[in-house]
């Protein structure tokens, strides 16, 4: 051979050895179990869908869980072509939400929040505008007397109208969506300063249009949508969801004309006065404006969704359990009988004495787990667990594998108030607890809420005593939950017998 001819040859495989090499390189770094810039492992994604084959649409955290057992409490999923990291387990996620809470601090952009939200209001904002809003919204709901007797006074007297609803049944069955009133009614006396009558037409419009957004959040193709956005022609959840948020605001933005007829700088009667209030404050500044229209609308609409939504599925699901576990009710009534007698209207401060009942409510949460999870975005280019997760990744942490590690729970798929009990019977605080998500993302409404849930679920306990409708028995009820974008009970009926 030519020596040409046989550094040619030498060239050539030179050349191919490198591209055999590049290609090797680059079938390592997709392979299934890697990503590229060593992001956390996980399954093979197939074109277009992405990992969207391996998840229930409809039990998001049973598959997460499942997940978990191959890859581990940290891992990737596609959802289509997007990447998406996800928290499993307490270790995990209590380890991004509080120890590094700074770099896991943003919401990812979802196409259906964006569309409601446009990144205003307290929930989907990020950067300054989240904290000013989120900053207003703590301080305002303190001055509200979040938390102080002012609302428990309000939350006792919301109390007399349910039993007062309840009794006009006269102990025949009615629907468990008939507690979300009282919920929802505390929820307009913080944002509006006054409640609603159940029958009120206002009242009943607010709760079917919430009732019907919370449904169709939770719609399989809304998570198609989620994914593919530019399929949004073909597609009709998402359309049905933004008519139904723009009949709501409608009414909003009726109380907000009114309240902005008669703010005042001397008092606050409610959330609206108060973003009203800052709202001609900064129309006086040079500041950067954050409370503007768009913004007050928002902010409103977002705990008129959360602060009705979650107390309200977590009222059903307390009934429906004592209806499952009567031996369970008796026992909370015969505690309530003993601190408060049958009269007494009962205080945020009676659980203190009452470590039983007490736990049967957190034992409600925990099993229920009302919000499955609300994702999170990096903020930052982020190193977590020896992982890499670059700015900008959507992160999921799953609050309902918490809520169900079998690491932290001795019975996890059990309804069992043990979990919070000690061997003498008092109550144990219990720090894998996190139905109000941790860290500076938590619940905004969370002591009131506690305080709500408490106050109604002792002083129904106290008047009546639950039990499934004719026809039915206990072992008839069933404890899987209907989709929603919450988990919510499926829709039985009760009858509420009143206590001799």
């Amino acid at each position: 051979m030519a020596p040409w001819a046989s550094a040619l040859s030498s060239s050539g495989t030179m050349v191919l050895l490198l591209v055999l090499l590049l290609l090797v390189t680059f079938w390592f770094f997709r392979s299934p179990g890697k990503s590229s810039l060593h992001m956390p492992p996980g399954p093979p994604a197939l074109p277009i869908i992405g990992n969207l084959h391996l998840l229930d649409i409809k039990r998001q955290d049973v598959s997460f869980i499942k997940l978990s057992k191959t890859y581990g409490p940290v891992y990737t999923l596609h959802f289509g072509s997007r990447k998406v990291v996800v928290l499993v387990g307490h270790e995990a996620v209590k380890e991004a939400l509080l120890s590094k809470d700074n770099e896991f601090i943003n919401r990812p952009y979802i196409p259906i929040f964006y569309h409601i939200q446009h990144g205003n209001g307290i929930f989907f904002s990020d950067g300054d505008l989240w904290k000013t809003i989120r900053r207003f919204t703590l301080a305002c709901m303190r001055e509200l007397g979040m938390g102080k007797n002012l609302m428990e006074r309000k939350i006792q007297e919301e109390l007399h109208f349910l039993i007062e609803m309840i009794s006009s049944h006269k102990g025949e069955q009615f629907p468990l969506k008939a507690f979300i009133g009282a919920p929802t009614n505390i929820t307009f006396i913080v944002l509006f300063g006054d409640r609603f009558d159940y029958a009120d037409p206002t009242f009943v419009t607010f709760l079917g249009l919430i009732d019907e957004v919370m449904t169709l959040l939770g719609k399989p193709f809304l998570h198609v949508f989620n994914a593919f956005p530019y399929l949004g022609f073909l597609l009709k959840p998402h359309k049905l969801i933004l008519r139904k948020i723009g009949e709501t605001n409608a009414i909003l933005h009726k109380y907000i004309q009114v309240a902005k007829q008669s703010v005042s700088e001397n008092s606050m009667g409610s959330y609206i006065d108060g973003l009203l209030f800052r709202q001609k404050e900064e129309e006086k500044s040079e500041s950067k404006k954050m409370f503007y229209d768009a913004n007050i609308t928002a902010s409103i609409l977002d705990l008129v969704m959360a602060g009705t939504e979650t107390t309200a599925t977590t009222m059903q699901w307390a009934v429906l359990m004592m209806m499952k576990y009567p031996e369970i009710q008796r026992k909370v009534q015969e505690e309530i009988k003993r601190v408060l007698g049958s009269e007494r209207v009962p205080t945020y401060e009676d659980r203190k004495r009452m470590p039983f009942t007490l736990a049967v409510i957190h034992e409600v949460q925990r099993f229920s787990s009302v919000v499955l999870q609300f994702p999170r975005c990096t903020a930052v280019d982020t190193h977590f667990r020896g992982y890499f997760i670059p700015k900008g990744t959507m992160v999921i942490p799953s609050l309902t594998s918490v809520l169900y590690d079998e690491t932290q729970w001795e019975t996890p798929h059990k309804f069992n108030p043990n979990h919070f009990l000690d061997a003498a019977g008092n109550f144990v605080a219990k720090e894998a607890f996190v139905p109000f998500s941790i860290g500076r993302r938590n619940c905004a409404g969370e002591s009131l809420a506690r305080m709500e849930i408490f106050i109604f679920f002792v002083g129904l306990l106290q008047k009546f005593t639950f039990r499934p409708p004719p026809g039915m028995t206990e072992a008839d009820l069933d404890l899987t939950f209907e989709p929603a974008f919450t988990r919510r009970p499926k829709p039985y009926t009760t009858c509420a017998i009143p206590q001799e």
